[in-house]
């Protein structure tokens, strides 16, 4: 006897037969993840963001500490200070205290080292705190006197540091101060690229969908923000406000913007003529709804790729202000400013120069790569 089909047995059944559509966000996701470049570039930016997030709280350094005795000292993966610079520094204490050293000797954590007086007076032992001023060791204890005090048998503590990246011309650990730049450098990329994709796609919507009078006198206006020379408007703004974050980041979003709002114009003039728009006009929709839940939307596509690649032009953009002296103001520090005092000290420095562009390059390299992957994965004539 056979079994009666109900209505919800046949829908159970369509529903197991019918494939599960996929949508085209879906689809692009799948392409992007095929993009091994752009997969690669994606880890790496991810692990930069991550160090220059977490690594300043890890190197053991503050980005403005300075340590006067390792100043220009080279990177390298052995402690300072090395047992060349021991003795040197050890003479230039004993100087100060008008005694002379003798009989060093070095035990890791310790310098154990006998101080003669130069003059015919004891030594006094409170001038011992010339140690602890030092970079190189800590507080410093008398173990013994010998002829009247004019002999002082010394224990002193080593101070021992790392700098993976060198220092700088100041004596600041050239690895914190580059993490440090990571973070203004990303920030100010990130927070003008909003700025410039939310200014630029409202104004670019707006003007291409209403068309006429209205996109004619938006548009000029965006000619007219062209035609002005963007250093000069950096050095009023430097003039008139100082030199700080907040001054580069209205800066730089305040002029980049305006690609962004003739790209999303050239989209908008095309998708408003499309039949779903048609249709949404028909129904008596807003023209606030329409370019809320039809226009904005589907002009994504290019906006997310040309995120990708603004992100990169502000950060050089900035590093080429800092390279110029209108960025950053000191102690704060980007990749620009870092870059630009490596330039200075090439010569004798060239660590001071190859950090700070080993990681500005490869956040390029990478937002570049990002970018290529997105806009052929976003493409319509791959999909």
């Amino acid at each position: 006897m056979s079994e009666v089909s109900t209505p919800d047995t046949l829908l159970e059944a369509a529903s197991v037969a019918s494939p599960k559509g996929r949508s085209l966000w879906a689809d692009a996701r799948g392409r992007l993840a095929r993009n091994r470049a752009a997969v690669a570039s994606i880890v790496v930016l991810c692990c930069i963001a991550v160090a220059c997030l977490v690594g300043p709280y890890l190197t053991g350094h503050g980005y403005d500490q300075v340590y006067q005795n390792y100043v220009r000292v080279p990177a390298s993966f052995a402690s300072y200070p090395t047992a060349e610079q021991l003795p040197p520094a050890v003479d230039r204490i004993a100087s100060r205290i008008r005694a002379k050293a003798e009989g060093l000797t070095d035990t890791g954590p310790t310098l154990r080292l006998t101080l003669t007086s130069t003059t015919t007076r004891p030594i006094d032992e409170r001038l011992l705190v010339y140690f602890e001023r030092s970079n190189l060791f800590g507080r410093a204890v008398a173990t013994g006197k010998e002829d009247e005090g004019r002999r002082l048998l010394v224990e002193a503590p080593v101070n021992r540091h790392h700098f993976w990246f060198g220092t700088d011309s100041n004596g600041r650990d050239l690895l914190t101060r580059t993490l440090i730049a990571g973070r203004v450098s990303l920030a100010i990329g990130v927070l003008a690229t909003t700025v410039a994709i939310l200014i630029g796609v409202l104004w670019g919507s707006t003007a291409g969908y209403l068309g006429g009078r209205v996109d004619l006198v938006m548009m000029r206006v965006v000619d007219v923000l062209y035609s002005l020379p963007f250093i000069f408007f950096v050095i009023l703004l430097v003039v008139f406000f100082g030199r700080n974050f907040v001054l580069m980041f209205i800066a730089v979003g305040a002029v980049e913007w305006l690609d962004m709002a003739r790209i999303v114009r050239g989209q908008t003039l095309s998708i408003k003529r499309q039949e779903y728009v048609q249709a949404a006009e028909a129904m008596g929709v807003s023209t606030r709804g329409i370019l809320t839940r039809h226009v904005i939307p589907n002009t994504l596509g290019p906006v997310v790729v040309y995120m990708t690649l603004l992100v990169p032009k502000v950060i050089l953009l900035e590093s080429f202000l800092s390279f110029l002296g209108l960025g950053v103001q000191e102690p704060m520090t980007s990749w620009g400013v870092l870059i630009s005092e490596g330039a200075k000290s090439i010569q004798g420095s060239a660590w001071m120069l190859v950090w700070p562009s080993v990681f500005l390059t490869g956040t390029l390299f990478c937002l570049n790569f990002i970018g290529d992957g997105l806009r052929d994965a976003l493409d319509p004539k791959d999909r």
